[in-house]
This record gives C-alpha cells, sequence and structure tokens, in this order.
C-alpha cells in the first residue's frame, strides 16, 4: 500500500483516480488542482508517489514535476494525460516521471502503472 498524492485540475477526475486507488488497496494522502499547490503538498506530505495531470492553471504538471525532483530527484510520479499529448508525456517521462496514464482512467492499468512505479 502507497501513500499517494493526486493532483489534477478536475476535481472529477480527482475522485475518480482516488476510487481506483482506494479500491486497489493505496491511502490517497492528499489532493491538489495545481502545480504550485501540487509542490507545497509534496513536501508537506512526503507521499511515496504522485499522479500528476499534465494541463493545468497556474503551474503545468511538467513544470511541478522538474520543481519536485529537484527538491526530491527520488521522487515517484505518475503523468495523466488526455489522448493526444503524446509529445507532452515525451517531455515529461524526460522530466523525470516513472509512467503515464491516459485519461478517461483504466482502473487496471492505473494500478499496474503506480506498481510499476513504485518498483
Amino acid at each position: 500500500m502507497a501513500k499517494i498524492l493526486v493532483v489534477d485540475d478536475a476535481a472529477f477526475m480527482r475522485l475518480m483516480l482516488k476510487d481506483i486507488l482506494t479500491k486497489g488497496g493505496h491511502e490517497v494522502v492528499g489532493e491538489a488542482e495545481n502545480g504550485l499547490v501540487a509542490i507545497e503538498r509534496y513536501n508537506n506530505l512526503k507521499p511515496d508517489l504522485v499522479t500528476m495531470d499534465i494541463t493545468m492553471p497556474e503551474m503545468e504538471g511538467i513544470d511541478a514535476v522538474k520543481e519536485i525532483r529537484k527538491s526530491d530527484p527520488s521522487a515517484r510520479i505518475v503523468m495523466c494525460s488526455a489522448m493526444g499529448q503524446q509529445m507532452m508525456v515525451v517531455q515529461a517521462i524526460q522530466a523525470g516521471a516513472k509512467d503515464f496514464i491516459v485519461k478517461p482512467f483504466q482502473p487496471d492499468r492505473v494500478l499496474d502503472s503506480v506498481k510499476k512505479a513504485l518498483g
């Protein structure tokens, strides 16, 4: 069981992910609606893993990944993207994300990705 921070600007998406993760035996220790809040929550909560949306107001997910990995190079982050954002996914992996999941979320894929990132 991992402690997970869920980051997405859409409350509905956070709720969906939270549901998948808790049913999968993980604990969602916090949520954030943008990259700036994500960095602050990451530093306070020290989760085992972060699910990070790419497109958000205030600060994009890729920038948040870079900032989090600056303060914690061992941070485990899984990116969440909508279909058709392949270039951004490549940038996210280059920024240090461990994996990515595509919306709409498939529960098995989400849990496999979390397991892989924690591996």
